[in-house]
């Protein structure tokens, strides 16, 4: 498990809002709540929502209620995309400004993407690798 440095001081009364795009296919939005469940176990932040940007609910509006039913005072919003582009640099921050607004005491950030993170070069090492094996010859008998 990670555990940030000082825990509970940085954990106290916050939460993780995490945002992909949302999709009309129900498989998508699935995972994204599949990723915030295990992001939820890994970590140790006690409120960590799912949220799409479009398309599908829980929306942004509707992650920052539940963060605030279940204590919150901050959030940080995670957009869970690959790279920089306007939905991460403009939409979400907009809809997360939205969001928090309802609540005058709620403070929010809105973290930076994925990007390029040594980890991730990992991870496509092995879906590489998983590729390759599909290419092999079957093993003759």
């Amino acid at each position: 498990m990670h555990q940030p440095e000082s825990q509970d001081s940085k954990l106290s009364g916050g939460a993780i809002v995490l945002v992909d795009h949302g999709s009309r296919l129900e498989p998508s939005n699935r995972l994204l709540l599949e990723a915030a469940a295990a992001y939820r176990q890994h970590s140790d932040w006690p409120i960590v929502e799912p949220a799409h940007m479009e398309l599908a609910e829980p929306s942004i509006a509707t992650a920052f209620q539940r963060c605030v039913h279940q204590g919150a005072d901050w959030v940080i919003v995670f957009p869970y995309f690959l790279g920089p582009g306007r939905h991460s640099t403009e939409d979400i921050p907009r809809q997360a400004a939205a969001a928090a607004a309802r609540f005058p005491s709620l403070r929010h950030r809105v973290a930076a993407p994925l990007g390029l993170h040594p980890l991730l070069l990992q991870v496509m090492d092995a879906r590489i690798a998983d590729c390759l094996q599909s290419l092999q010859p079957p093993k003759s008998v």
